[in-house]
Formats: structure tokens, sequence, C-alpha cells
């Protein structure tokens, strides 16, 4: 290719990019319509616009509960995720190598089996007994904790790998410090890219997900998605203003904690 053509080729790669964004964004930018609008049936364009569906919505207590319960057990697995994960990883890593591949192996286990079928295996397990969690929002935190588990695992994985663990440990032993010393103050901040990168793809998922909440704790401790398939009989309008509000959320979360992250670097 020519210099010449090349701003030729540059423009027609951005107008494709850009019409693609636009095809992406245009069921969005509907469903955000309908949730402003008054009534909208037989016309290209609403009646009027109104915000009465975001004012029932933020109003609802159930809602707000089911809003705050999602986020709850969310944080709560990708808490516990942290803490069970991360030494986890700097032991295999440090000290058994080796053991990378099996650990490869068994993380992916989660997506070997379909949610529907654990679903049933869990009911079945910690439906009665002394083990009796289904409805409470613990089994969730198990549940959630197994599936972010290979997401965190793969993105810190590959941070431990491009850091060179091994050499930045013994720079540390040679300046004084202890091996848990080393791994606090000088691995752990090196990972705080992949720690970041794997807490957005997991919380991106847990929050969205339905399967295992639907089945296992159901209106008992009601969250996000199970809300939103309870409410599909009540008003179009209404059902649009909790899609919107569940996407500007997430886009918010993922803005700031990009932005933390940037501000940190």
């Amino acid at each position: 290719m020519s210099r010449a053509d090349a701003p030729t080729a540059s423009l027609y790669h951005r107008i494709v990019v850009w019409l693609l964004f636009l095809i992406l964004l245009l069921p969005l930018a509907g469903t955000l319509l309908y949730s402003l609008s008054t009534s909208w049936s037989a016309t290209i364009l609403p009646d009027g616009l109104t915000l009465k569906w975001y004012a029932a919505l933020w109003s609802d207590e159930r809602f707000l509960r089911a809003f705050g319960q999602s986020l709850l057990v969310c944080f709560g697995a990708l808490a516990l995720s942290v803490v069970l994960i991360l030494p986890l990883m700097f032991v295999v890593h440090y000290h058994f190598p080796k053991l990378d591949t099996l650990m490869n192996v068994l993380i992916l286990l989660p997506f070997a089996v379909p949610p529907v079928v654990s679903s049933v295996g869990l009911l079945q397990l910690y439906g009665s007994g002394p083990l009796a969690m289904t409805g409470t929002p613990w089994i969730l935190l198990g549940c959630y904790f197994t599936i972010a588990l290979p997401f965190m695992y793969r993105a810190i994985a590959n941070n431990l790998q491009a850091i060179n663990l091994r050499d930045l440990m013994d720079a540390a032993h040679l300046l004084g410090a202890s091996t848990w010393k080393a791994a606090l103050l000088v691995v752990l901040p090196n990972l705080r890219k992949g720690l970041m990168v794997s807490l957005f793809l997991s919380f991106s998922f847990l929050f969205g997900e339905f399967v295992f909440a639907n089945m296992l704790v159901g209106t008992r401790y009601e969250t996000l998605q199970v809300y939103l398939n309870n409410m599909r009989n009540s008003s179009g309008h209404f059902n649009s203003a909790l899609v919107i509000s569940y996407f500007f959320f997430v886009l918010v979360f993922t803005w700031a904690a990009n932005r933390l992250n940037r501000d940190k670097a």
C-alpha cells in the first residue's frame, strides 16, 4: 500500500468501526428511549418523555433490597476469592511451580459442569442436614467464589509470569526482606494490575448471574437478576428503566475503577 492510500484506508477503517459501534448501540438506545417514554405503540417516536418510570423504580423498596443484596453477595465472594487465591497462587508459583499445570486444569472445572446441573447437585447436598444453606446468601457466596476462581487465577497468573516472581523475590531477599514481607511489600503491589482486571471481570459476570441465584435462593434472597425475572410481566417501560439502570451502574463502576487504577499507576 502506498503512502497516498494510507489516509484513505485509515478513514475506511474508522467508518467501519463507528458503523459497527452504532449498530451495537441501537438496541441500548431504543431501550433507553422506551424507558423515558410515556407511551410508545403505533408511532415511530414516543408520544412524550417522562422520568416517572425511573422514579417508580428507585422508590421501590423491593428493587433497592435486591440491588443491595446483589452487591453484598458479589463483593463478599470477591473478597473471599482474594483472601484465598492470592496466598495460594504465591505458594504455587514460588514454591511449587510444577503444580501450575494441575491448577490450570482444576480452575476450568466450574465451566465443565453446566450451572443447572451444578444447582441440582447443590440442592441435594445443601438442601437439608447439618449443612442446610439453600435459600441463604452463604450458598451463593460459595457458588460465586467458584465462578470467580477461573477469572482471578488466570489474570493473576499471567501477571505473576510477567513480573518474574523468582527473580523479584531473590532481589528482596538480598536486601534483607523475609519471604512474607517481600510478598506483601514487593510482589503484591506489582500484582495490582492483574488483580484489578480479575476483579472487574468477575464482578461484571457475578452481578449478572441468574441461574444459581434463581435455583438456590430465589425470592428468599432476591438478587437483581432474580428481581428482573420476577418483574418480567410488569410494565415494559419499568423493565426498560431497570435494564438501563443496571447497565449504567456497571458502566460507571467500571469507569471509576479504571480511573482509580490509572491514577495510582
